[in-house]
């Protein structure tokens, strides 16, 4: 098990979320992981879900963590399919794949029936009502 105040990296954004310096729409959190709103969303109810451990990537998260882990992110999309049955998980691992934010981490994105929603059209950014009305919707157990 991790010790989160001894594994966070203060320059990492995710970091400062998980240590309550960064502000975020939460939705989840336990022990080893916290799931909370993406702020530019692919489509309603985008989140993420981000270990506590600071690391870069899935490899980099001790075996005995990834239970503890895959654990939180099945709660976040059973709390997913009260907007949708439908939705995908995605991992980039590296610039090249497409993470930017270098805290491993897990995007659970509900589909709704639109086309692609991965294709290059500038996200908007989550409003605060939107926001609301979501966390309203997934937070409670």
């Amino acid at each position: 098990m991790s010790s989160a105040a001894t594994d966070l990296d203060p320059t990492c954004v995710f970091c400062q979320i998980v240590a309550k310096k960064a502000p975020a729409h939460l939705i989840y959190e336990d022990k080893e992981a916290i799931a909370f709103l993406d702020l530019f969303p692919f489509t309603r109810g985008h989140l993420l879900v981000v270990p506590k451990r600071h690391v870069p990537r899935l490899t980099d998260l001790p075996e005995s963590e990834h239970g503890p882990y895959l654990n939180a992110l099945a709660k976040v999309c059973r709390r997913v399919e009260r907007l949708s049955e439908d939705y995908n998980i995605a991992l980039n691992q590296g610039a090249r794949a497409g993470q930017v934010v270098f805290h491993l981490h897990f995007h659970v994105i509900p589909r709704y029936g639109e086309g692609n929603p991965f294709h290059t059209r500038p996200r908007e950014r989550l409003g605060e009502a939107a926001a609301r009305e979501l966390r309203t919707t997934l937070s409670a157990p």
